[in-house]
């Protein structure tokens, strides 16, 4: 990691020597070209995989384009999974697509966030066979919906259940135990 002294120029000049930093400055200035920059918002790189937000509107052509776009190749849906972040006014539930180009090893993260009043997402299905268990899970756990989805049942959990059990809804513990010491556990 650079050093917090070091001059601009010289982080800069590190960043141009980092493969991956310069792989992932080709692949925005790409999808820039090929969508449009006001397609993508809080465009980072933690740990050095690009990450990009896009909207809900947005993300099937998206995903459609690089996954027929000749020279990224992103083929491999890797994960797709949901997000609830309860703190964030209208955009509580959120998907995470992780795309991969096995033969050219790029890798790209998207995300959307939506309401929870309006827990609607593009079903992939059609362009990702992957995309169906994965969707089943996001709605089994999250109860988000996946218009056009061919099954789109409780996967893990039994069906009558009336709740989405990863939703940050609920304490994570029982308030009202006694038989729990927090002595040794530094509460």
């Amino acid at each position: 990691m650079a050093d917090q002294n070091e001059s601009i120029p010289a982080q800069e000049q590190a960043a141009a020597q980092d493969p991956a930093a310069q792989q992932n400055a080709q692949l925005l200035a790409l999808l820039h070209r090929l969508f449009g920059e006001a397609a993508f918002t809080d465009v980072e790189q933690p740990y050095g995989l690009l990450t990009a937000t896009t909207t809900r509107e947005q993300i099937h052509g998206i995903i459609e384009g690089l996954q027929k776009d000749e020279e990224l190749q992103l083929n491999f849906l890797t994960t797709m999974c949901g997000m609830h972040f309860p703190e964030k006014k209208d955009q509580e539930l959120g998907m995470v697509y992780h795309l991969h180009s096995l033969t050219r090893n790029i890798r790209l993260r998207l995300k959307i966030f939506f309401p929870i009043a309006d827990p609607v997402a593009p079903t992939l299905t059609d362009l990702y066979s992957a995309a169906n268990w994965m969707e089943r899970e996001a709605f089994d756990f999250y109860g988000i919906i996946f218009p056009g989805h061919p099954n789109l049942i409780r996967i893990l959990n039994v069906e009558d259940m009336d709740y989405h059990p990863m939703r940050k809804e609920y304490a994570l513990e029982d308030g009202t135990r006694e038989d729990k010491t927090d002595l040794f556990f530094g509460r």
